[in-house]
């Protein structure tokens, strides 16, 4: 394929990934935002594989592509739903490791930087190529073992609190001063030495810099980690000379990191402090224990059906649990049986609600539920004062209080404000706290039942009541 072709593909797929990047912003278009991103990108590599920059080695791509195809189908089969978002976190990983090998690639070999007429390299594309390769590697380095422990932590490998080592800001900064010293020195003596060096302290500062971030803000980490990926990408595409990759890493690594923002003014959270591992609080997010505030009331399911049948407008706020369980496809048979019977039903919709950007969204869009019944959390608040019973399913710190009250580890959190309502139940396996660590003052309100088990069993016994 001539480069003109090849420059025209790049060109197709690239608008197409921005349309995708479009589409994928509201419910109603993001099946087609998707089929756009595949299209772009199956465009994309078989440009790639046909350019004159791969040549006879095509064959090799195609074989480690089908592999790697392999592996990707059998896991898109297996992995559910609830396991989503650290599957996006361990191939974040992939995407800041492939760049660190990109970064070695080019770095041994400056065929690229040559004159083709003299044969001789010019300074100051040399220059510009190692800052390129620095780039890559030690992004790359950062989101391959920051991924990697965000994995972790969302596995439930480790435990999800902060663990901040002694003065770990000033060891940061240490690092971050090294790394530079580092790359000055490979500019000038292209000592590979000196880019494995700082490969492993990259390694270590990616580690450090998550493993500092608490639980409550993990769903923010992975889609900073996102971000990263997308300028590793960017970087490796430099070094590459691919304009492609280029646009590609940019619209990730900029999307990213417009969405971590977002997430952080829902969290309440200092943007900057998340980014830099809990940079300006003590040691990360404060976690305090699960001792109960009073006494709770319990309720069963029978109960609870009759409640929802003697109701006028039902609000539903899921959560993680809700996904743990799969319970969205018995909610949404209540929600029709409701709303045959003339109950006005709408689901509340917290930003960081699950592990994920839009997890809840997915599973309800999962359950063939109307994506105009299915509410942000900008639009509902208001409306919970007005409504007879409030359902919180596997929701715990989204519905918290003790976010309004100065002095928690929340305090700030725009939450869904749950309380206001008539009736509130909430669907728990125990009185145990959330992700974040904070006990929940709405489980002891007057106003507050608690109906104990596994959320799918109890949606289902309701439903059967119904």
């Amino acid at each position: 394929m001539s480069i003109g072709l090849l420059s025209a593909a790049y060109l197709i797929a690239a608008v197409l990934f921005i349309f995708s990047l479009a589409g994928l912003s509201k419910q109603e278009t993001a099946q087609r935002g998707n089929l756009l991103g595949i299209i772009g990108m199956v465009i994309a590599v078989v440009a790639t594989l046909a350019s004159t920059q791969v040549g006879g080695n095509s064959w090799i791509i195609t074989v480690a592509m089908a592999i790697g195809a392999g592996i990707g189908i059998r896991l898109a089969l297996k992995v559910e739903m609830t396991e989503m978002p650290e599957l996006v976190a361990i191939l974040h990983s992939f995407v800041g490791l492939a760049a660190v090998l990109v970064g070695f690639s080019s770095a041994l070999d400056h065929s690229i930087l040559m004159d083709a007429v003299t044969g001789n390299i010019d300074p100051v594309a040399k220059t510009i190529h190692d800052v390129e390769v620095f780039l890559g590697i030690f992004i790359g380095g950062v989101t391959f073992t920051g991924s990697i422990v965000a994995f972790a932590k969302l596995r439930g490998l480790v435990k999800s609190t902060p663990k901040s080592l002694p003065g770990a800001h000033w060891l940061n900064l240490a690092m971050l001063v090294a790394s530079v010293v580092l790359g000055i020195y490979y500019m000038q003596t292209d000592a590979i030495s000196a880019l494995v060096l700082m490969t492993a302290i990259s390694f270590v500062f990616g580690y450090n810099l998550v493993s500092a971030i608490g639980g409550a803000d993990m769903p923010v980490v992975v889609s900073m980690l996102n971000s990263y990926s997308g300028w590793a990408a960017a970087a490796a595409g430099f070094m590459l000379g691919n304009d492609l990759l280029i646009i590609t890493g940019a619209l990730v690594g900029s999307s990213g990191a417009i969405l971590s923002y977002i997430m952080c003014k829902a969290m309440n959270r200092s943007f900057i402090s998340v980014i830099l591992g809990g940079f300006g609080t003590s040691g990360g997010t404060v976690v305090i224990g699960d001792g109960e505030l009073g006494e709770h009331r319990e309720t069963q399911a029978a109960d609870v059906a009759e409640l929802l049948k003697n109701a006028r407008t039902v609000i539903i706020a899921p959560g993680y649990g809700m996904a743990v369980a799969q319970a969205q496809y018995p909610v949404a048979e209540i929600t029709k049986k409701l709303r045959d019977r003339g109950v006005k039903v709408r689901f509340a919709i917290h930003p960081v609600a699950g592990r994920l950007p839009g997890h809840m969204n997915v599973l309800l869009a999962e359950a063939k539920l109307p994506y105009d019944i299915v509410m942000e959390m900008d639009e509902i608040n208001d409306d919970f004062a007005n409504t007879d019973v409030v359902l919180v399913i596997g929701a715990n710190d989204t519905v918290n209080p003790a976010a309004k009250e100065p002095g928690s580890p929340i305090a700030g959190m725009p939450v869904l404000e749950v309380w206001n309502a008539d009736n509130v139940v909430v669907f728990k396996r125990s009185m145990a706290t959330g992700y974040a660590g904070v006990q929940n003052p709405l489980f002891f309100k007057e106003n507050t039942e608690m109906l104990f088990g596994d959320a799918k069993d109890s949606v289902s016994k309701i439903l059967a009541s119904i």
